[in-house]
């Protein structure tokens, strides 16, 4: 996949079925009308958005305004609990509720009785229970903690049941249950009530009411038990006067839907014309048929349905829905073939069932055997609408399909606005609700605080609906491999990028610590176009064409964490077309951006090592030292199972079973390399971690980071400014991590927030225990800096840590960590990874580089990986380092001195075992050749199991080299020519047996 192309699938969501601006952004000249700004004098795009939102910026810094700013007041998703309510309903509601618990809280012992609660039932079970389900039946709650979906649920039992044991009529909404189960619980109230009327469809909520007989608060209890009484109190009031605005009967995604439409229309009406906020708040006047049916088609893929398809069991009446979203402007209803464009009639074609193409077929008098595959079918009927050839296909398609329907485009639009502007992104849209409702995803608990808009104005929307537009065009281009559309694409992006000024581009907020607000612009989108552009380019080598976009980028984008890697590719792009010295005037430029970090920098400088040597540079640079440093490397020997391009290396474990490399290198951590614990999780433990430790942190009142109730973390996440503004927070809370205080506010995080959505926090992948011992081990000092260096820049730190995270214990609460990072026959350390070990190291971590070699390695690969160890054919793992150094496993690293003078000492040992005495195997023929040179003052590697005193001395002289005999001989070896002379004691050599598996 090409780089940026997933981030950009993200951004465009689920793709559109109609595009406003396809046809004009198609079809529009290449060069864009100029004008100049009559403040600035500058060039900018004669596009009504550009002008008005340049003319605003150069206004607003042109006029002396005071330093304060109007704040604009939103009430939170969080406090609606997923219900709307009236401004002044919200007031009187407030203002009874503060008189009410000012009335009954003010003691220390209070008595409630007979608290009359308005309700309804969900997941009934109608059919089964139609005696109990009558007007007037009596009902009491039970909690459910041990529900799988929801801990806090609440069942609602029969109580005229003459059994003994209850039946269950369904359960509590889940809004509700959330607060009244707690006080079921730490509060010991009961609740009891009866069912006030029973609804006609099956599907729709049971109405009841639900009496609390029982409300006591002991003055033993503490003040803060009856401050959290009262907050649940509250809640629960507050969730019971929400629904009693609700239309009854209404189903659970209707009533999302219709919130949707009303928090958008009320905390951005500045983004909606009268006729579209007109429009779309004519929705709620329409029918409960209606509005089920609209939602539900709009969910679908579409566009075209037909109406004899269509059913649903809460639609009762569909011909009538269809009716009323029509004659509304919801749909569009086509039965006439002469209101049918070329396109309708292709997308309607899709609707035929495989036996309808073929009836179609046969009265066109065309040949039939065209295979049971419906797409050839279809493109054997296309060219006969295309061409006109057949007058009468339109009449026979519609005769089969009957009447068909399908949004309209402004409907379409208008949702589709609406939901970005709720969600504010593209990877969620109405489905999230179900998720919520189903308990499947739990969302954390914060306070959104609303004092900017992140669209000032309905132009800056517009502006940002059409780069999404060019983005999509861009991904249905590259699926379709169109390349002429991808071109156009391309091109379009980058004159929006040109036409706009810096200061328009950079508008967004006036602070630098607000980055955030410049991903829901035009221009940031139009970027990501043009990055997606530029591997394209790349692909295609087309490397000037991508060198002239990537200038572009770094000119009109100067505060921007992606600067490094467009810098990195500019200078690589340059080396291509056969410019060095402009290659490395670029790494070198990029050195100097405060905007290159991690990878990106650690890349530029190797560059800048390799390409700036002499006559082009003759000073070595002052990171070269820093860069050079020598990452501990353990050898590990291996035969991959598959030695595919692009394939996962497997092998076998010492189990038998299959495993990948990671797996493996756990397998001898945890035996003859140390008996280490740990796990494979690359980036996943530390951002767990991370997540826990600073969940207060990151889930503080920070004004305009949260805005949907639908947010797993704050916009400024991955933005310099969640330092900033934090930073005395984050500081004081790091101090405790380094005092030692990390486990205990990992424990405390997880206990309270398990199972709640956060970024980078992995529930299920790890566990407590895991966790616990890896905080421990790590140590307080290590683990602060970890997180401070997360904290300042996530986005950069976020990817290419360690594969393996290890620890063991030495007593009950003292231990040690290690990070290893495990690479394959054929794998290389990228840039990120190696910044990673570096930094790593300078947090005091204890790293290693773990490499597995295959087997049968030749001379000059081990030359290569330095030198190695060898026994019995197999080889083992070693470590190259001073002479205190010793070798993993039972081979022994024996240090001799040389003299200062230039010596060369060559030492050949050939081995040749033959294992003969298992019956049922073939026998291995095992040769081993190494050579050791070694010059000035070093150390010798002597082959063998467990050394004697004797092998310290000098090596004999060796035999005269035999010539090698051809492979295809059948002749026998004759193993004393090659032995070493018997004045002196061979090492000893213990033949190793290595067994294939079955």
């Amino acid at each position: 996949m090409l780089k940026g192309r997933e981030s950009m699938v993200r951004l465009v969501g689920k793709r559109r079925r109609f595009l406003p601006n396809r046809e004009i952004l198609l079809s529009a000249s290449d060069e864009l009308e100029l004008v100049s700004c009559p403040v600035c004098a500058l060039k900018i795009s004669a596009e009504h958005h550009a002008i008005n939102s340049h003319l605003d910026t150069c206004l607003s810094e042109s006029e002396t305004r005071p330093g304060t700013k109007r704040k604009l007041s939103q009430r939170t998703l969080l406090d609606s609990n997923f219900f709307f309510l009236s401004k002044k309903s919200n007031e009187i509601h407030q203002s009874q509720l503060t008189n009410k618990y000012n009335d009954d809280c003010c003691g220390h012992t209070h008595t409630h009785t007979h608290t009359h609660t308005h309700t309804h039932i969900i997941n009934h079970e109608f059919f089964s229970h139609e005696n109990e389900l009558h007007v007037g039946a009596n009902i009491s709650l039970l909690p459910d903690p041990h529900n799988v979906k929801d801990p806090n649920a609440i069942k609602v039992l029969s109580a005229d049941s003459g059994s003994c044991k209850s039946k269950v009529l369904g359960f509590l909404p889940r809004e509700l249950a959330q607060y009244l189960s707690p006080l079921m619980d730490k509060y010991c109230l009961s609740f009891e009530g009866y069912v006030t009327s029973v609804p006609k469809n099956p599907f729709d909520f049971v109405p009841i009411q639900i009496v609390c007989h029982k409300m006591i608060l002991h003055g033993e209890k503490e003040f803060e038990d009856v401050e959290a009484f009262k907050c649940l109190w509250k809640y629960a009031i507050h969730v019971v006067e929400s629904t009693k605005n609700c239309p009854p009967g209404i189903t659970k995604y209707q009533q999302n839907f219709c919130l949707v439409i009303h928090e958008v229309l009320r905390s951005n009406p500045h983004l909606f014309t009268d006729e579209e906020k007109k429009f779309m708040e004519s929705f709620t006047s329409l029918s409960n048929d209606s509005q089920r049916l609209f939602v539900r088609l709009y969910t679908r893929k579409g566009p075209w349905f037909r109406i004899s398809t269509i059913s649903y069991s809460e639609v009762l009446d569909p011909q009538e829905a269809v009716k009323g979203l029509s004659a509304m402007g919801y749909l569009c209803l086509f039965e006439d073939k002469d209101k049918l464009h070329d396109n309708d009639i292709k997308e309607i074609l899709n609707l035929l069932t495989v036996s309808e193409l073929h009836d179609i077929l046969c009265k066109l008098k065309k040949n039939c055997n065209h295979g049971r595959r419906k797409s050839d079918l279809l493109e054997s009927l296309l060219p006969s609408f295309v061409g006109g050839l057949c007058p009468h296909l339109t009449s026979l398609v519609l005769d089969k399909t009957g009447t068909c329907i399908r949004i309209s485009s402004k409907a379409e639009s208008l949702i589709w606005r609406a939901e970005r502007l709720f969600f504010l992104n593209g990877e969620q849209n109405l489905s999230t609700f179900l998720l919520v409702d189903f308990g499947i995803v739990k969302y954390p608990t914060y306070d959104c605080i609303i004092s900017e808009q992140i669209f000032p104005g309905q132009d800056d929307l517009l502006a940002y609906e059409e780069a999404i537009e060019v983005a999509q065009l861009m991904d249905e281009a590259l699926d379709g491999n169109n390349i002429e559309l991808v071109l156009r694409c391309i091109k379009i992006a980058d004159s929006r990028i040109s036409s706009s000024s810096m200061k328009t581009m950079e508008s967004t907020t006036s602070e630098l610590v607000a980055t955030f607000y410049s991903s829901f612009s035009a221009s940031w989108v139009y970027s990501k176009v043009v990055l997606l552009g530029v591997s394209f380019l790349e692909r295609e080598r087309r490397y000037n064409d991508a060198i002239n976009l990537l200038k572009r980028l770094l000119n009109c984008f100067t505060c921007d964490g992606r600067r490094g890697y467009w810098t990195l590719r500019l200078s690589i792009n340059l080396e291509h077309t056969g410019y060095p010295n402009e290659s490395l005037t670029a790494a070198e430029d990029g050195l100097q951006d405060p905007w290159v970090r991690a990878g990106s920098r650690m890349a530029l400088q190797r560059r800048i090592l390799r390409l700036g040597k002499p006559p082009r540079r003759w000073k070595t640079p002052s990171f070269a030292a820093s860069i050079k440093r020598k990452i501990t490397e353990v050898h590990l020997q291996g035969r991959p199972l598959n030695c595919e391009m692009g394939m996962k290396n497997r092998f076998y474990g010492e189990d038998g079973e299959q495993c990948g490399v990671e797996q493996l290198a756990l397998q001898y951590y945890a035996g003859e390399g140390g008996g280490w614990q740990g796990v494979h999780t690359e980036s996943g433990i530390w951002l767990t971690i991370f997540g826990l430790l600073m969940w207060d942190i990151i889930f503080s009142n920070v004004p305009n980071v949260f805005r949907t109730r639908f947010q797993t973390a704050p916009l400024d996440m991955e933005t310099d400014s969640f330092y900033l503004v934090r930073k005395s927070c984050i500081e004081s809370h790091l101090q405790k991590i380094h005092d030692g205080m990390g486990e205990e506010i990992l424990a405390t995080s997880w206990e309270s927030h398990v199972g709640t959505a956060c970024r980078g926090v992995n529930w299920d992948r790890h566990s407590l225990t895991e966790l616990r011992a890896a905080v421990t081990c790590i140590g307080g000092p290590c683990l602060a800096s970890l997180c401070r260096h997360l904290a300042q820049d996530y986005r950069s730190w976020s990817s290419g840590m360690p594969d393996l995270l290890l620890w063991r214990f030495h007593g009950e609460y003292r231990g040690e960590a290690k990070l290893v990072e495990v690479k394959g026959p054929r794998d290389r350390l990228s840039e990120q990874q190696r910044a990673w070990l570096l930094l790593l190291m300078d947090c005091g971590f204890n790293t290693e580089l773990c490499v597995f070699l295959p087997r049968g390695l030749k001379l000059s690969e081990a030359r290569r990986f330095g030198p190695q160890k060898i026994r019995g054919g197999s080889l083992l793992p070693v470590r190259d380092g001073s002479a205190n150094t010793v070798f993993h496993g039972r081979a022994k690293h024996i240090p001799i001195k040389e003299t200062n003078e230039e010596v060369q000492v060559e030492r050949q040992v050939v081995f040749e075992s033959v294992d003969s005495s298992s019956k049922g195997t073939e026998a291995e023929d095992l040769k081993i050749e190494m050579v050791v040179r070694k010059t000035m003052t070093t150390d010798r590697f002597v082959l063998g199991g467990r050394p004697t005193p004797s092998e310290q001395a000098p090596p004999p002289p060796l035999a005269p080299r035999k010539r090698k005999r051809p492979h295809n001989t059948s002749e026998p070896t004759n193993c004393q020519e090659y032995a070493p002379s018997k004045t002196s004691p061979a090492p000893i050599i213990e033949p190793l047996v290595i067994r294939e598996p079955a």
